[in-house]
């Protein structure tokens, strides 16, 4: 069972590969602001500047409508009151009560001191769709000094310095710090320094500092890890130490564990050290979890074992907050959608007692089931079965703190329409697991939890797992949460009638490694249930069915990291998130299980097991590329890239108080709010849950389908670009629809619902991105027109035909 969440996109690894992208509301990390009223003070001045140090006093001027109309501008308006610049003339000295004209109103400058490194403009003018602030400092250095400013902002920034534009970034996205580096040099004497930060929707703000050693130390080792060799150049420049740590892992570290061989290549051509000792694994993933669960937040178990033996096994934060009741290794979490691969080795065990076949029809267990007799077991298993999904249906999650008997859940959606014929398409479907389970019950004259108990836990030696009910009293439970505005507070308690055979278990990260050591050993099921088991479902023409970055077998989620097959199993619901993962030829697993959702920043089980899996297995991973600017592309090339190419992937648009979300080749579909950081469908069983950094802002969603969880940098709606049909490359690219548009001699990249960001030439065919590890080539046919694109990212390639 899966969460939603708030605001728009989001770009994260979708079900096709590339990222679909989904974006989010944020909570910032910031705290309140307050307008400094001291007379003494009339303007926001710095006698230099410290590094990593915010600046956190300004004056402001705002806020100031994009547009006179009462309506919604639309794109073009918000690109034109971006370009004017109202108030940047060279000479203008504003202080505290000047103020200024602009059009028919005057505005006033107000002096405000930030409580927290993020200046936000909510809190200093209320909330404000399509408005635009300005922010000024003055800045009296010593002596002519060069200099990174890291500047984040909600949404389009401008930068000026001295009365020159030095940066600017139409852009939709949450404030998070250090999103732009932007080098200046900071003469001797007085400088100016102006901003301009224009709001799209919903949360608005900005951050400003000079990088100094411990900023550029951390972007370092991570331009590294993504193979950046742009960046690393950058930050070389400016004096970073090219053998600071971050978890104890220098750059280069970093850049082996990554598989970035010319990274490697490139900083130990610029003298990092290879004799400094790479701390142990375990050292790493402690030090991974104890960055990002702090004093009284909420928990996560975590569990490292291959070939056996069990590596790592480690509790961290609280299990109950309200009493300080520390995670252990024995703590009980509910785990959501894991509990499908048990649902489906129940209905394996009895094929192979004979009491029934996966061929077998839905009708022959369920006589009144409408279209019964065309759907089968198998059916159910792959989440082809074409049933529409209880979960997205209208106002089911004001039900699901109340008790129901499987019958009634069963009725309430059995006479809904079919989202699609059975076996004609995948869409990950709970209604099919509440069915298995029901149909275990009946076939085995058990209940559910009585036969997974008696055929499965007891034979396994798993004592701590079961089928989770408000009347039992666990030993050692854990307390689900939800972090929400920068604060825990207990989760929507479901009754797990409600999920059944879809995810009603609970369970540890100890008994789950007994399950996969049981499962991948032969110890559980048959050879050939097995072999069905992890059998990617083909579709009735005889495709593979996509199944959100992987594919999807009985239960069990089939995917590539790395070139390392992971069979793995993601599980969610308000107030627990759990990850299960297994790499058969390294004999490896991870287990990580959480008890908050939506989470405290950086909680995130499935991203912390894929990196746990790079801790351990990376020197038997595949290597990946690295890349740098190809900076003799002469840009009069693009034009030949005009176009549009078809994805798949997600396209959402807010439209008056609603958002929806688009799949290409799909019909457009209301999404809705859980609550401000969980949006969910109602058509199809998929969620999102926008995750934080430490300081509060969201940073990346989740995006959770069929039984797998996949994340992306965090990205915001924008309307599609304001294409010029004679730039280079315009066009749209569907991952949901990318649009590249060149400005100046610069190319951009819009993911439909995601901002747009800069790509940059590996050849004269081939771009990349920076912000995630992607590329795409064009190619051409005999005739030297582009007829296709094709997507690289995550192992996978998607192949786009242009569209006429």
């Amino acid at each position: 069972m899966y969460l939603k969440q708030k605001r728009l996109n989001v770009a994260f690894r979708c079900a096709f590969v590339v990222l679909l992208v989904l974006m989010n509301a944020i909570a910032s990390k910031v705290t309140a602001q307050n307008t400094v009223d001291d007379a003494a003070s009339e303007g926001a001045f710095y006698q230099g500047l410290q590094a990593d140090e915010f600046m956190t006093t300004w004056l402001l001027l705002g806020p100031i409508p994009v547009s006179d109309s009462e309506t919604k501008p639309d794109e073009d308006t918000q690109k034109k009151a971006f370009a004017a610049d109202f108030t940047v003339e060279a000479g203008i000295h504003p202080v505290t009560g000047s103020t200024h004209q602009i059009k028919d109103d005057e505005y006033m400058w107000r002096l405000v001191q930030a409580e927290s490194d993020i200046v936000n403009l909510v809190e200093v003018y209320g909330q404000k769709d399509f408005v635009i602030a300005y922010a000024w400092a003055e800045i009296e250095m010593p002596e002519t000094t060069m200099v990174l400013l890291g500047i984040g902002s909600d949404d389009g920034v401008k930068v000026w310095l001295n009365g020159e534009l030095i940066h600017e970034n139409w852009i939709g996205r949450p404030v998070k710090e250090d999103d732009d580096i932007v080098p200046v040099t900071l003469r001797e004497g007085r400088n100016l320094l102006l901003l301009k930060v224009q709001n799209m929707q919903f949360d608005w703000g900005f951050a400003c500092r000079a990088l100094g050693p411990e900023s550029l130390a951390e972007r370092f080792i991570a331009a590294a890890g993504k193979g950046d060799l742009d960046d690393l150049e950058l930050f070389l420049s400016h004096d970073v130490d090219i053998n600071a740590t971050k978890y104890g892992l220098t750059a280069l570290h970093y850049a082996k564990m990554r598989g970035r061989e010319d990274a490697v290549k490139f900083l130990l051509e610029k003298g990092a050290d290879p004799n400094i000792e790479m701390p142990s694994k375990e050292a790493i993933v402690d030090a991974m979890f104890n960055e990002v669960i702090k004093d009284d937040s909420s928990g996560a178990a975590v569990l490292v074992a291959q070939n056996g033996e069990i590596l790592y096994e480690k509790g961290f934060g609280f299990a109950n907050l309200e009493h300080h009741v520390p995670v252990t290794p024995e703590t009980k979490f509910r785990i959501g959608s894991i509990t499908k691969q048990f649902t489906a080795a129940a209905i394996l065990k009895l094929q192979e007692e004979g009491s029934l076949s996966v061929d077998d029809s839905l009708s022959k267990f369920l006589t009144d089931y409408p279209r019964g007799n065309e759907v089968t077991i198998h059916h159910l298993l792959t989440h082809t079965s074409g049933i529409h999904s209880y979960t997205n249906k209208p106002n089911f999650m004001e039900t699901v703190t109340a008790e129901v008997k499987p019958e009634d859940l069963i009725d309430s959606f059995k006479d809904d329409d079919f989202d699609f014929d059975p076996g004609e398409k995948w869409l990950y479907n709970n209604s099919g697991y509440f069915l298995l389970g029901y149909i275990v019950e009946k076939v085995s004259g058990e209940s559910f939890g009585d036969y997974l108990k008696n055929h499965f836990f007891e034979p396994l030696g798993m004592k701590n797992t079961g089928v989770h009910h408000w009347s039992l009293i666990l030993e050692h439970e854990a307390t689900g949460y939800s972090y929400k505005n920068g604060k825990f507070q207990k989760a929507l308690n479901w009754d797990m009638s409600r999920a059944g055979g879809a995810g009603a278990l609970y369970s540890t990260v100890g008994d789950l490694y007994r399950w996969n050591e049981a499962i991948f050993n032969g110890k559980a099921l048959s050879e050939s249930s097995l072999e069905a088991s992890f059998t990617p479902v083909t579709l009735n023409d005889g495709s593979k069915a996509n199944a959100m970055g992987g594919e999807y077998g009985y239960g069990w989620g089939i995917a590539e990291r790395r070139g390392m097959q992971e069979i793995a199993h993601g599980g969610g619901l308000n107030g627990w998130s759990a990850y299960l993962s297994r790499y058969p030829e390294a004999n490896f697993t991870v287990v990580v299980l959480s008890n908050c959702l939506p989470p405290p920043p950086g909680v995130n089980p499935t991203r912390m097991a894929h990196d746990i899996a790079e801790v351990y297995l990376w020197e038997q991973m595949a290597k990946r590329e690295s890349f740098a600017t190809d900076t003799t592309v002469e840009s009069h090339i693009y034009d030949a890239y005009v176009g549009k190419y078809a994805y798949a992937i997600l396209k959402v648009t807010k439209e008056d108080n609603r958002v929806f979300a688009e799949l290409t080749g799909q019909p457009k579909f209301e999404i809705f709010p859980k609550s401000e950081t969980e949006f969910f469908w109602k058509v199809v069983d998929a969620q999102i849950t926008f995750v934080k950094n430490e300081e509060g802002e969201v940073v990346y969603a989740i995006h959770r389908q069929g039984g797998r969880e996949f994340e992306a940098p965090k990205l915001k709606e924008e309307s599609p670009a304001n294409v010029d049909s004679t730039a280079a490359y315009v066009g749209r690219y569907a991952y949901a629809v990318l649009t590249v548009t060149k400005e100046g001699d610069r190319l951009f990249a819009e993911m439909t619902g995601q901002p747009k960001f800069e790509i940059f030439p590996k050849s004269e065919t081939e771009f990349f991105w920076k912000v995630i590890d992607a590329q795409v080539t064009f190619v051409k046919d005999e005739n030297d027109d582009v007829v296709k694109v094709i997507h690289h990212q995550g192992g996978m390639e998607i192949e786009a035909p242009k569209i006429k």
